[in-house]
């Protein structure tokens, strides 16, 4: 009787110590990584792509669980020039499968900001680690002007590409324009301007310390999610060295005419901001995948931990789920606490 007892107590810890682990095992917690600016992620065989700005290269990440990002497999793919156009300040690289072939769309410069325009990178083979990845060139529309936050998205049989970009030649103002492509590499309509700043939460950006343009206001990181025959472009507004650099939207149809703003609806508010109490700030320039067995959707975000972090190398990737209101937008919901316990994406 006593062995038994015994043996019956000692079964009841195991499967307590078994129930723990298997818990620790089925969740995680925000950040994925201690910093990665810009982040972006996509799926492709079973497995995640992760990118984000290093300034320096392309670097690419990938792994079968998305929550455990710091012990993926990663290299560098792609390294600039030492000196030209486009070997300075790589900036927000996305990875894209287009036409049975990878494309890494990124921002870059020759060492000042207002040369910054927008370049890709293409590899043919079926693993973006795998292969050689060649430089194509410069992408953008006839006027040529500063161009940074490249994303590429399809719609009907179509290509389009959308960015953060300069009305004129002179920093002032961040606007989102979309133009058509003919292949992953080439434009071939004009720019047409989406988005630019209008209402008063995508309008703080005061910058105290540069009299020459004290101020400066903010449309960037475009990125498109696809929902129910809606097309949501969710941009991020409001300067990224604030802490007020939150989520809006944007509107429209799949099958529209595109390239016609009147096909585009514009949110007057910001659907994700920042929560102080939770220790978030700065929420934005993000990117959205499924969960593996296609039942979940996702935001990935950066955000700082402190207040007036700002732009630089403090903004951590997260990750989290999201749900859909009843109008059928999208319900972000509030940045999670680094502290909070996240399940994994299920099917995981």
């Amino acid at each position: 009787m006593f062995q038994g007892f015994r043996f019956l107590i000692l079964s009841v810890v195991i499967c307590a110590i078994s129930g723990r682990a298997q818990s620790a095992v089925e969740t995680f917690h925000n950040p994925l990584l201690q910093t990665g600016p810009d982040p972006w992620v996509v799926t492709y065989k079973g497995h995640y792509f992760y990118m984000n700005t290093t300034g320096r290269d392309l670097t690419v990440w990938k792994t079968r669980d998305i929550t455990d990002l710091a012990h993926a497999e990663k290299k560098v793919v792609w390294t600039p020039p030492a000196d030209g156009p486009y070997s300075k300040e790589i900036w927000a690289p996305e990875l894209h499968r287009l036409d049975g072939a990878w494309y890494i769309y990124f921002a870059a410069d020759a060492g000042k900001n207002e040369s910054h325009r927008i370049y890709v990178v293409e590899n043919k083979a079926d693993d973006p680690l795998q292969g050689e990845w060649i430089f194509k060139g410069k992408v953008g529309d006839a006027t040529d002007k500063w161009a940074i936050d490249a994303s590429v998205f399809e719609d009907a049989g179509q290509k389009y590409m959308l960015w953060s970009g300069w009305e004129g030649d002179s920093d002032g103002e961040q606007r989102i324009y979309i133009a058509h492509m003919k292949n992953p590499w080439t434009i071939d309509s004009k720019r047409v301007m989406l988005s630019y700043p209008i209402y008063t939460w995508e309008r703080v950006g005061d910058l105290l310390k540069r009299p020459a343009m004290p101020h400066v206001n903010v449309n960037e990181g475009p990125e498109i999610l696809k929902h129910a025959g809606d097309i949501f472009l969710v941009y991020s507004g409001s300067a990224c060295w604030t802490d007020y650099y939150e989520l809006g939207v944007v509107r429209a149809k799949t099958g529209a005419n595109l390239l016609d703003p009147a096909s585009w609806t514009k949110y007057d508010h910001a659907f994700f901001k920042q929560k102080p109490e939770a220790g978030v700030f700065g929420p934005g320039h993000n990117g959205f995948f499924k969960s593996p067995d296609g039942k979940e959707d996702w935001i990935v975000y950066h955000a700082n931990a402190e207040s007036q972090q700002g732009c630089g190398r403090s903004r951590s990737p997260r990750i989290q789920p999201f749900t859909w209101n009843a109008d059928g937008t999208p319900n972000f919901g509030e940045p999670v606490s680094t502290q909070a316990v996240i399940p994994k994406p299920s099917g995981q």
